[in-house]
């Protein structure tokens, strides 16, 4: 007999993306230069096959019949992000008409089209103007920052009732400030903590502006890629390296984002390397009265480590990776593009955490996916049959599924992503989109994904 999977009545079916990765017209329209537009420019070899943020998939022009699509394929709600480069170019002074008259829009033809608006303020787009200035290592920036969240709460929030601060900020620290895989590219373990406390500091200075403003039902939260830390074995050494992993890349924003404090198991680790950030008491006070109203989930792959298999260099560069050494778990199933493990109990384990851990806090998964590449090779009959993502998509609804019976406060499933879309650095290698897009002619054909997605959504559910 068949298992039936119904979620809650009014849950949250669509997807998410960002301005950089969908939006084009980089240059038009008076739009200022973000971090990825300035170092294509500077080192386009760094940037999959040479191709950089310039077009990608034209949502600039094309938002109209792309939202009409979403409501096809069964989107009530869309996650998006404003550019602030766009809205205010150079990240200061004046507001740029011609954008506030973008985002309108968009934000009008969701309404239009039943779907709900959920608006993201920064998706790793920083004004290059602010980063030549020190970006989020700036107090200066975060002034900011704080005005620019401002100026959207004002021009849109009474159409836009779920707001995002960031999405996943841990990210730009790691590849700015310490992997070499965004701009600014620098190796600095230090200013990477500085980052990281700058931007939670910067999110909780645009909620306290969000809720002076008072907006009638109204929530604003955060998105944060949550990577549940395995570890190898049970032995002590083993579960000391995972607990490192949780703290570095988990518990630094899940816990002063939703509890308004830091682990202490967290600055002690910091504060023995000399590593703590520069803060002052009245940062730690502002963090502390201005939590997330609820909290937005990436989920993609575990994390699996295990104790150091050799001391580090005592003469290198200061890293996480002197605390624990990847875990490759043999039998592992995994994406072979992504070169990500596929590993859908994760989702049920970060949202039980949440339950647990953290006051079962509204939630929602906003981005999950399954990146491939050369699809091309799954067309027939003029669709793409991508089965894989369907089975990727199911496996991770039932452990969700899962979760909200065990009684976790999860309001929806978002995909990465509506349509294929540019992405930093990889450009258009994989692709997630339930619908394609020919990034030489900018058709959008719906893949086989869509369409189960469609029926989905209209059926609140599915059955296997």
């Amino acid at each position: 007999m068949a298992k039936e999977y119904k979620f809650p009545e009014g849950f949250w079916w669509g997807s998410a993306t960002s301005a950089t990765q969908i939006e084009g017209a980089a240059s038009e329209d008076g739009k200022g230069m973000n971090v990825w537009d300035y170092w294509y420019k500077q080192v386009p070899n760094r940037f999959f096959n040479g191709v950089g943020p310039d077009v990608t998939s034209d949502f600039y022009h094309r938002y109209k019949d792309d939202i009409k699509l979403m409501k096809e394929i069964g989107h009530n709600s869309f996650r998006f992000s404003i550019s602030w480069s766009r809205l205010i170019p150079g990240g200061v002074g004046e507001v740029n008409k011609k954008a506030v008259d973008f985002y309108n829009d968009v934000i009008n033809e969701l309404l239009e089209n039943g779907i709900m608006p959920i608006a993201t303020l920064f998706h790793f787009d920083m004004p290059i103007e602010m980063q030549h200035i020190g970006g989020f290592e700036s107090r200066q920036v975060l002034e900011n920052y704080k005005n620019y969240a401002k100026t959207c709460f004002e021009l849109f929030g009474d159409r836009v009732k779920r707001w995002i601060t960031f999405n996943e900020p841990i990210v730009p620290a790691e590849g700015g400030y310490l992997y070499n895989f965004h701009y600014p590219d620098i190796v600095d373990f230090k200013k990477a903590i500085q980052v990281c406390f700058n931007t939670v500091l910067a999110s909780a200075m645009a909620i306290n502006e969000f809720k002076k403003l008072e907006i009638k039902d109204s929530k604003i939260g955060i998105v944060l890629n949550l990577t549940p830390s395995y570890p190898r074995s049970n032995h002590p050494a083993d579960l000391k390296a995972a607990e490192i992993a949780d703290l570095l890349f988990n518990r630094s924003f899940l816990d002063p984002c939703v509890k308004g404090e830091y682990p202490e198991k967290l600055v002690e680790l910091l504060k023995s390397y000399n590593h703590l950030p520069v803060y002052t008491e009245d940062d730690l006070e502002l963090i502390k009265n201005n939590t997330v109203d609820y909290l937005g989930v990436n989920y993609y792959q575990p994390r699996r480590v295990k104790a150091k298999e050799n001391m580090p260099n005592p003469y290198g560069v200061f890293t996480p990776d002197w605390f624990f050494d990847e875990y490759v778990m043999p039998g592992r199933r995994m994406n072979p593009y992504r070169g990500w493990e596929i590993y859908e109990k994760g989702i049920y384990d970060i949202l039980i955490n949440v339950r647990d851990n953290y006051g079962n806090i509204e939630s929602y998964i906003s981005e999950n996916g399954m990146g491939v590449e050369g699809e091309e090779r799954f067309i027939k009959d003029g669709i793409i049959q991508d089965d894989y993502r369907i089975e990727f998509i199911k496996g991770h609804l039932k452990w969700l599924h899962k979760a909200i019976e065990e009684g976790c406060n999860v309001k929806g499933y978002h995909l990465w992503s509506f349509m294929d879309n540019w992405s930093f650095l990889n450009a258009y290698k994989n692709r997630y989109g339930l619908v394609s897009v020919d990034i030489t002619t900018q058709k959008r054909t719906i893949k086989k994904s869509g369409y189960w997605f469609k029926e989905l959504a209209r059926n609140n559910g599915f059955s296997e």
